[in-house]
């Protein structure tokens, strides 16, 4: 069982799995008032529809307690018909602005709720490479997805429905104080046990939700990463590890789970509590009052009526709350990203050339473990470069320092003389291209994932570039060409394919630097061999930094960089490095058997 205190954890469980920052209060309220600002005009009709509503529902209690009153009073003649055609005039405004108020914010959030999705991914676009390729998959996964669906409900209903309930009830107890003034001291006896009760709830209730967030977050990475690397996991026996390790993150966020749950059942009688203590109140203060002459009895059925009135706006206030609780945390988590710093830019810096110079380069991606130690490079414009090595050496986090996908902790990266760290990253991506064993087909037509490298580019250079990747034989006999739906839900591309469209791109980009690492990995060596050769026409006069473990690439190559733990040992031609007979040549005798 739950008791008050909520579940304990080690400090490497949910709440530490997340390696994208979550978004601090100060951060959230920014942004939420970035909103409010963006749509201040569709908010303030909300509010006026919304008055308007509620003060034509007032209508009938204060139409109820002037009947009272007059009965009361011995009156002969209640004009009952009038009485009805008023109320039934206040009936039919009132429905045609609550219907009004409900188009309104379901309007306001779905516009709310778009500005969110193209705020968070136009930032995370815009975060560094490197952020993002370290970020947890499953964090990142469970932002993009559980995240955003917890936010829709709460931007299409929550926000506008909290909006609703506050104007509502405010309307209701200024009514209720301008109608009885000493009734309003009923709302004062029973606001205690409301207020005690969310103090004790909100309290609680952000970090509770915002650990169970994260959990899931764990669940998610735990199951992705096992499904991901699923064949090396049997390889290696890990299968039951995996599981225990998956079992445990779903057992810390069930325990989150039943902890949140706990907390509303704590809050609910307590708002239970405050409706009936409202009404009795209402009732055993107006009755004192009307029995003593300060109050008449139609003040004290208004007034009754108002108060009861009073449940269902406090009751949409707390249950959007609580709503806007579980949308709190979300809303952190996809917010946190603006807390990222960019790598400092100057759109100012441009490279006077394509010479490309690493400079006593150390890099690690944890603090005091370095991959790279004292790397400098010296690559000139329209040279190709091998780099080889043994596995876990630093080929590929040299290639991507080169290609400024990270910063270098001590040292530089340069490109004609600018420091690639400075440059913004789009003026990078126009110079230098990075491609390797990833790839990514989009879902939609054939066409549609090349023009993402060139909009511009017309179908004659799509079929050129395709052809110079050797991809047009079987391009040219799918049924729709160009147009063939490819990706998820359409032709399912073979890994040999999808990483040639993903070449194909690369020739329409046109970069005037590139880093392959391991670009033709999945194809099988006499096809990656014959690529390579239709790729070298290509890459002419262009400077190419190939990362491979197969050695007929470096046989090629201009200059051969040898890297082994982390600095470079050998450097030269094929010839020259064979001739001295050290680690390239070994490597060489090996591939060669």
């Amino acid at each position: 069982m739950i008791g008050l205190a909520p579940p304990a954890y080690d400090p490497a469980a949910p709440e530490s799995a997340t390696t994208l920052p979550v978004g601090s209060p100060a951060t959230v309220g920014a942004y939420v008032r970035e909103l409010l600002r963006r749509h201040r005009r569709a908010f303030t009709l909300l509010i006026v529809v919304n008055s308007v509503a509620v003060i034509a529902s007032m209508v009938g209690p204060h139409l109820l307690g002037g009947l009272v009153q007059d009965l009361a009073d011995g009156a002969r003649e209640l004009h009952l018909g009038r009485t009805v055609a008023v109320f039934a005039v206040a009936l039919a405004v009132q429905t045609l602005f609550v219907r009004m108020v409900r188009l309104r914010g379901a309007m306001l959030g779905e516009r709310v709720l778009a500005d969110l999705r193209e705020d968070f991914l136009v930032r995370s676009v815009g975060l560094p490479p490197g952020v993002l390729e370290r970020a947890g998959t499953g964090d990142l996964l469970s932002r993009i997805t559980t995240d955003i669906d917890r936010l829709a409900n709460a931007m299409r209903e929550a926000v506008p429905q909290l909006a609703i309930g506050v104007v509502w009830a405010g309307l209701l107890i200024g009514a209720l104080t301008a109608t009885a003034p000493p009734l309003a001291l009923a709302v004062l006896v029973a606001l205690p046990v409301l207020l005690v009760g969310c103090r004790w709830y909100f309290k609680r209730a952000p970090g509770a939700y915002r650990s169970e967030a994260a959990g899931y977050a764990a669940v998610a990475a735990a199951l992705t990463e096992s499904v991901d690397a699923g064949r090396t996991i049997e390889a290696h026996r890990l299968g039951a590890r995996r599981i225990d390790l998956s079992k445990l993150r779903i057992k810390q966020w069930t325990a989150w789970e039943r902890y949140t749950l706990f907390l509303r059942s704590v809050l609910f009688p307590a708002v239970g509590s405050f409706y009936m203590l409202l009404l009795g109140a209402v009732l055993m203060i107006g009755g004192a009052f009307v029995l003593r002459g300060w109050m008449t009895a139609g003040q004290l059925t208004t007034g009754a009526l108002l108060a009861q009135m009073l449940v269902e706006p406090v009751g949409m206030i707390l249950r959007w709350y609580d709503e806007l609780q579980v949308a709190q945390v979300s809303l952190a988590r996809l917010v946190g990203v603006r807390e990222i710093e960019s790598d400092p830019a100057d759109d100012r810096i441009a490279p006077k050339g394509r010479h490309v110079r690493a400079d006593e380069v150390r890099f690690g991606y944890r603090a005091g473990h370095d991959v790279l130690h004292g790397v400098s490079l010296d690559v000139r414009p329209g040279t190709r470069m091998a780099l080889v090595g043994p596995s876990g050496a630093g080929k590929s986090t040299l290639g991507r320092l080169l290609a400024g996908i990270y910063a270098a902790r001590a040292g530089e990266v340069t490109l004609g003389g600018a420091e690639l760290a400075r440059m913004p990253t789009e003026r990078v991506r126009e110079q230098v291209a990075l491609v390797n064993q990833e790839h990514h087909v989009f879902v939609g037509s054939l066409r549609d994932n090349l023009l993402l490298a060139r909009s511009s580019a017309r179908d004659a250079e799509l079929w050129a570039a395709l052809g110079a990747v050797d991809a047009d034989g079987w391009a040219r006999v799918l049924e729709d060409g160009l147009d063939t739906e490819v990706g998820s839900g359409g032709l399912a591309l073979t890994p040999a394919q999808a990483q040639q469209v993903a070449l194909a791109r690369l020739v329409l980009a046109d970069p005037h630097t590139l880093v392959l690492d391991e670009a033709t990995s999945l194809l099988d060596p006499r096809a990656a061999r014959h690529l390579e050769r239709s790729l070298a026409r290509v890459l002419d006069g262009r400077t190419v930094v190939a990362i491979a473990h197969r050695l007929h690439t470096a046989h090629d190559a201009d200059v051969i960089a040898v890297v082994e733990d982390g600095r470079i040992t050998e450097l030269g031609s094929h010839d020259a490095l064979v001739a001295a007979d050290g680690a390239y040549a070994a490597l060489w005798r090996s591939w060669h058997g």
